[in-house]
């Protein structure tokens, strides 16, 4: 079945898209530097917080979240480890699982950050309504 050509106006629903996804982006990574991690470190730490149904995940877990290969998590959690904001612990049931947890500094950068980054998007709100979404379906 041949694709079929986007219109114009499907070309300006993504461009926009994309430009306001980017404006967020932007906005994470220099309020998280100005917390004193990267953007990367702050998703990790929110990836651990908010993972369903417990307080903690593993280096396998964060690596899907992140979209990293497994050794680029690794090195991750060791670098949050070393600022003392994450630490890991064998897995109670499974002794070969480690599980990664937050510190209580962790704990109080992430919920911080979390807010800030809540506060753009509920700013971003009227933005994110895609003009012509509807035409990408």
């Amino acid at each position: 079945m041949p694709k079929s050509a986007l219109s114009k106006r499907e070309f300006e629903t993504l461009s926009h898209f994309r430009y306001q996804l980017r404006r967020f982006l932007r906005f994470s990574e220099e309020i998280t530097l100005k917390h004193g991690i990267t953007h990367l470190q702050y998703l990790l730490l929110l990836h651990i917080k908010g993972h369903p149904d417990r307080e903690w995940a593993t280096v396998g877990e964060l690596a899907e979240r992140l979209q990293l290969h497994h050794n680029g998590a690794v090195s991750l959690v060791s670098r949050c480890e070393k600022l003392g904001l994450v630490y890991r612990e064998r897995g109670r049931q499974d002794r070969r699982v480690v599980e990664v947890h937050l510190t209580p500094a962790g704990e109080n950068i992430v919920e911080e950050l979390a807010r800030l980054h809540r506060d753009e998007l509920l700013n971003l709100q009227g933005v994110f309504r895609i003009p012509g979404a509807q035409d990408l379906a």
